[in-house]
């Protein structure tokens, strides 16, 4: 009977430290790495939408141990006592707890389908119109652009005068090309301008602005292009939970007693 106690406890005695070590990454100088610091490293690489493969697992921890050991040297020199350390964890505490709030609300908070469209209907209701399709040639002088309007005028080709001499980096190359845009997206004279050319038509004159002297030809016109909701459902849904997120954090400002004035108030 005292044999079999006996090798009862020292079975005990074996087991119990491995059922330690399923709870723990490593014992560095007496003092355990609990796993909960390797699940809290890679919940936080996989929340930032980093993938979490098995090597990545295996580098996570390396990562935990060596914390361990620098953080025990940092302990044994007094760097914890420092003014400037508590000042930093002060620092650390308060945005772990601003994630984790903001996490929690919203998790607890989801967007619905319905915020989704109607924030696709608000968009869609702004961009609707017509787009138009222009070439511009872009220079400093009237008297260059004058030159250019009659050069075009016979018989050269707009798109190689364009590569040539226009000042334009993001559209010299492509012969003048600026691809369909609604008119708001140009400078007003520009925009005005090219709403008033025919298809095929060239300026006559040329157009002043901040940047200098256009000679613009539209090419072609269409009715404004929008994706179907369920292509951009899902970025609507982020920008919805963004706007949630948004109101709730105004909402505390708001609600907070304080003495302070806000830069954007």
């Amino acid at each position: 009977m005292k044999l079999k106690s006996s090798v009862v406890l020292a079975a005990a005695a074996m087991i119990l430290p491995l059922a330690a070590m399923a709870q723990n990454v490593a014992i560095v100088n007496g003092k355990a790495v609990p796993k909960a610091r390797l699940t809290t490293l890679l919940q936080q690489a996989a929340r930032a939408g980093q993938p979490v493969p098995p090597e990545m697992e295996s580098r996570a921890r390396d990562e935990v141990v060596l914390r361990e050991i620098y953080a025990q040297e940092a302990e044994k020199r007094g760097v914890a006592a420092s003014a400037e350390f508590k000042a930093q964890m002060e620092l650390a505490r308060q945005s772990v707890l601003i994630r984790e709030l903001f996490a929690d609300f919203q998790k607890k908070n989801p967007p619905s389908e319905a915020d989704a469209k109607a924030e696709y209907d608000r968009v869609k209701a702004q961009q609707s119109g017509t787009e138009y399709r222009a070439r511009h040639i872009l220079v400093e002088k009237e008297d260059d652009a004058k030159r250019l309007i009659a050069e075009i005028k016979g018989g050269a080709k707009f798109e190689d005068v364009a590569k040539k001499n226009s000042k334009d980096p993001g559209s010299a190359e492509n012969g003048g090309d600026l691809d369909f845009a609604k008119p708001d997206t140009y400078v007003p004279e520009f925009g005005k301008a090219m709403m008033a050319l025919k298809k095929g038509e060239m300026t006559a004159e040329p157009v002043k602005s901040q940047f200098g002297w256009h000679i613009i030809r539209l090419e072609d016109t269409r009715e404004a292009q929008f994706p179907a909701f369920e292509d951009v459902k899902a970025q609507l849904m982020q920008r919805a939970s963004q706007v949630k997120l948004q109101a709730y954090q105004d909402q505390l400002r708001k609600a907070a007693k304080t003495d302070y004035k806000f830069s954007q108030e």
